[in-house]
């Protein structure tokens, strides 16, 4: 029978001499908090309970021996029998994105032609006089085919829409948003992008990777207040499924880096908003004064917990129907309606040199580089970089992290370790799914067999970490992601698996999102595991993943969440 730990020890903290939380006498120093009669996770095994003062974990072992560590003050909280373990980290995250969209017209994934029409009608009739629809997510796959713009047109001319697809590369407008942007049959395709045309020269509506920005460009953006809203509610969230600390991957993808910017620097100004640790990476796009001013200024939001020590740099695009991940073999098909070279093989959207030349510099200049690389040549490509790197600046201690990784050559898998690269994978994204669909028939059957190649990864030494990619992804819950590494299923099980070769263990899932994660953040001497001297962010679950089903490990739901020894959430009441 699984412990109930979550409103029952908040009425028992309230219940008088027999409270969970006690007091009791002890000799100077006392802990400020002792967990007790729990199953706590350590590196050596399993310990009954744990203390905390001054926001690190001073003591862990037995009940008994906590017994001399309660002051008059010390909180003692009785875990009747459950589970605690690390906080978790998410590595590739979008808070303020996912807090933004759900303000959208969003339209759940999987949606069918029919069914995202009629959603956008509903938020068409909804919006004010000439306003923007925007919002998504739709995939080809469930829509039947490649959208067009005149199925947009059917539910509303006069409002502009803007539909993102689930993996926010690609967009998919109107007539009306075309006319707004000057899109037109002479229109040419930026440097990075692509515009869809049907046989006539007619832009379909469809707008992949820097295309989407002709549009994008003539969005009113998001205000800092709305910013902020978004980014509370995300972090709440987040939170709830035990996530102590995060990258935010791409600063400035909602409104531009410096307003995003600015948004954490209020926040993190005004105590206790933004309680999970959080390390931006600020986006950077070759020649974008923008982006450069944003890195120049980066430590005037640099307070509490937030740390904007990171550089965002897309390499590509996605191995879907668009075929823009930069792959090094073709893909198995043709893009529709296309012939060019970026159809066969994808788009690099940096040159090496160009690249070689700015992850020196950054990380010369302390900064880590995230890389959004899904197809194999990307991976190799920002490998060149950090190779590059490593012969200016000698080793730096910054862990450069290739992001996604959906694709990696085999001899590049065994160089990652040799020049002190990580490789971020998306757990998340492992299912039957139509983006799965999509990547699938993209790329054939047999490069699917080594998609997210995990188990030889990690058999080969490298560092490995997970991010969600939330919102690309319904949830942030990481527990889908700590199963599906195991399991290569969706959530459950399914007779259909995805890339099943390269499964791995449950212990090496959770390593993942707990040591391996801290040692990416240069934080493993401050987090990642329960022992003492180091920080106390922990979580408190309602059962013990390690002894139930595999298949069940996406439902766990935390209890409670832990930072710095404050209790920062509570399952089913607010936190005292």
């Amino acid at each position: 029978m699984k412990p109930v730990v979550c409103a029952a020890i908040l009425c028992a903290s309230l219940s008088g001499p027999t409270s969970a939380w006690a007091e009791a006498t002890a000799p100077s120093p006392a802990a400020d908090l002792v967990l007790t009669n729990g199953r706590v996770r350590t590196p050596s095994g399993w310990a009954e309970a744990l203390a905390v003062r001054s926001g690190v974990i001073v003591a862990v072992g037995s009940a008994q021996s906590m017994v001399p560590l309660q002051g008059a003050a010390t909180r003692v909280l009785d875990l009747r029998g459950a589970t605690v373990l690390p906080g978790l980290h998410d590595v590739h995250v979008h808070p303020m994105y996912a807090g933004i969209t759900e303000l959208q017209c969003r339209i759940a994934q999987g949606s069918t032609l029919a069914q995202t029409q009629a959603r956008v009608r509903e938020c068409a009739q909804r919006a004010a006089a000439g306003e923007w629809v925007l919002g998504g997510q739709w995939d080809a796959p469930a829509l039947g085919a490649s959208p067009h713009r005149a199925a947009l047109d059917k539910v509303s001319q006069s409002h502009p829409v803007f539909l993102e697809d689930t993996s926010g590369h690609s967009a998919w407008v109107n007539s009306r948003a075309l006319a707004l942007a000057g899109i037109d049959a002479h229109s040419k395709d930026p440097a990075g992008g692509i515009i869809e045309r049907d046989r006539s020269g007619m832009p379909t509506g469809v707008l992949r990777e820097s295309a989407t920005d002709l549009v994008r460009s003539h969005i009113p953006p998001p205000t800092v207040a709305q910013l902020r809203e978004a980014l509370q509610r995300s972090l709440k969230t987040m939170l709830s499924f035990g996530i102590t600390s995060y990258t935010e991957a791409a600063v400035g993808f909602v409104a531009g880096p410096e307003r995003e910017l600015a948004a954490y620097g209020e926040l993190s100004g005004e105590p206790g908003l933004i309680k999970p640790r959080a390390t931006l990476c600020i986006t950077w796009t070759p020649g974008s004064t923008e982006s450069e001013r944003a890195i120049e200024t980066r430590n005037l939001y640099a307070r509490g917990r937030v740390d904007p020590s990171c550089v965002k740099i897309f390499l590509d695009g996605v191995p879907t129907d668009s075929h823009t991940a930069a792959m090094l073999e073709p893909y198995a098909g043709t893009a529709d309606g296309r012939a060019d070279h970026a159809a066969r093989y994808g788009m690099l959207l940096v040159k090496q040199d160009i690249l070689d030349e700015a992850v020196t510099r950054f990380d010369r200049m302390g900064l880590t580089v995230k890389f959004h690389a899904a197809g194999d040549a990307a991976v190799r490509a920002g490998l060149d970089a950090i190779a590059a790197a490593r012969r200016a600046n000698g080793y730096s201690g910054l862990m450069h992290n290739v992001g996604h990784c959906t694709f990696v050559a085999p001899e590049d898998i065994a160089r990652a370790r040799q020049i002190g690269a990580t490789l971020e994978v998306s757990p998340y994204l492992w299912g039957p799914t139509p983006i799965n669909d999509s990547i699938v028939a993209a790329v054939g059957p047999e490069t699917i067999k080594r998609v997210w190649p995990v188990r030889e990864m990690l058999d080969a030494g490298a560092l490995v970490v997970p991010g969600s990619d939330w919102s690309v992804v319904p949830s942030v819950n990481p527990w889908i992601g700590i199963e599906t590494l195991v399991t290569r299923a969706v959530p459950g099980g399914s007779t259909q698996t995805f890339g099943k070769a390269e499964a791995i263990t449950l212990p090496e899932a959770l390593a993942l999102f707990t040591e391996n994660a801290a040692r990416q953040e240069r934080a493993a001497n401050r987090l990642g595991r329960i022992e003492p001297g180091l920080l106390a962010d922990f979580i408190v679950l309602d059962r013990n993943p390690y002894e139930i089903r595999i298949e069940d490990v996406h439902d766990t739901k935390v209890a409670m969440t832990f930072i710095n020894g404050e209790l920062v959430y509570t399952a089913g009441a607010q936190a005292p």
